[in-house]
């Protein structure tokens, strides 16, 4: 327990760090997921975009790069990280590879989650000379943003699950706390200190995620 006080600003940090990584992560990749999201849903067969060739290479990627576990993400895009960072290990290696974790992870969530708009909605648009880019920022965005909230909530737990493992790279972060001063000292009362602020975290981010997700959906 008493190390535990000695570490507490050292805690601390390793918050800060988290809270970092997974914002820039959710940012950026909630951003770039939300257009390969909405370009998977408008060009497959009988989207508002039609494009076959366009679908299948974005479905590929897709398929491609989500399932594959975040540690073995990380080793393998480190050549990638280092080109477009300067450096294979690190805070930067780390977010860059959360940001493309999270791209084509929130891209496959967006795409399931706008496919339950209903089509006679967007059909009326159509009607109504309404264009695809108006129809997809007036219609398919907005009457999907009650799941499309829920679908974040959930990619941004992932993505703290994903930023445990900064350590394999040289970042920080609770995770990386959590094994460098309880786990490989045998601490338990440090371990579980950043476990249970890992545990705050996400569960402030479901109950907002749901709260938010609650009022859209009752509009």
């Amino acid at each position: 327990m008493d190390r535990l006080i000695e570490l507490l600003p050292a805690l601390g940090q390793a918050a800060l760090e988290t809270l970092l990584y997974v914002g820039l992560a959710m940012l950026i990749g909630g951003v770039v997921g939300l257009v390969i999201g909405v370009l998977l849903t408008t060009t497959r067969t009988g989207g508002l975009l039609e494009n076959k060739p366009t679908y299948w290479v974005l479905n590929v990627l897709v398929n491609f790069f989500r399932p594959i576990p975040f540690i073995i993400l990380v080793v393998g895009l480190m050549p990638l990280a280092r080109l477009i960072t300067g450096t294979g290990i690190g805070d930067p290696a780390l977010i860059f590879t959360l940001i493309f974790a999270a791209s084509f992870g929130i891209a496959r969530l967006v795409e399931q989650n706008l496919l339950t708009v209903p089509p006679g909605q967007i059909e009326a648009a159509r009607a109504m000379g309404a264009g695809p880019f108006r129809i997809i920022t007036t219609v398919l965005i907005p009457e999907g943003l009650g799941p499309l909230v829920l679908g974040y909530t959930f990619a941004f737990i992932a993505v703290v699950d994903m930023s445990a493992m900064a350590g394999a790279v040289g970042a920080g972060g609770l995770g990386d706390f959590a094994l460098k001063y309880g786990f490989r000292q045998f601490n338990p009362w440090v371990t579980w200190s950043a476990v249970l602020l890992i545990i705050i975290l996400v569960q402030l981010a479901q109950l907002v995620g749901n709260l938010v997700s609650r009022r859209l959906l009752r509009r």
